[in-house]
């Protein structure tokens, strides 16, 4: 019996060069590298021999430890071919609706008015105190005063 490989996303010519743990699970959405197959098999026979020499499981956790990883990343690829395929009977339309609706808003953010009147004005926290640019001299002694005691946490009581 054959499978069709019509979802798949590795093409047929490249399947030999995939590493031997991908294509012993069947990997048809999930494709890791040589590294992360090597950290998937050996590192998991590693991690139970460890697991086992310090006596916090059984040696049956050398052999059972490595099926539960590869049980996993195969669950992993099934789940991906699932999303896949949903995600393609979306109708275009739809997709295009929700892309417009998930675009980032940075610098929609509306401006109040009295930050607009000077480029580069600072809206004053009182309006009795003008608006300072970058630049600009230090305000008198008494308008820093003001600002100072304004900027002080006020005592309890």
């Amino acid at each position: 019996m054959t499978r069709s490989r019509s979802w798949a996303t590795v093409p047929s010519d490249d399947e030999r060069y995939r590493p031997l743990y991908a294509r012993v699970l069947g990997l048809r959405f999930v494709n890791p590298g040589g590294v992360l197959c090597f950290l998937f098999f050996e590192g998991s026979v590693a991690l139970a021999v460890l697991l086992a020499l310090a006596e916090l499981v059984n040696w049956w956790a050398v052999l059972v430890l490595p099926a539960v990883v590869a049980a996993m990343v195969k669950l992993n690829d099934v789940v991906a071919e699932l999303v896949i395929r949903t995600a393609a009977q979306v109708p275009e339309q739809e997709r295009e609706r929700f892309r417009r609706q998930m675009e980032p808003v940075v610098g929609r953010a509306p401006v109040p008015a009295t930050a607009r009147a000077l480029p580069g004005a600072v809206p004053a926290r009182d309006p009795a105190l003008p608006a300072t640019r970058p630049g600009d001299p230090a305000p008198p002694a008494d308008q820093a005063e003001r600002l100072a005691d304004r900027s002080r946490p006020a005592p309890p009581g």
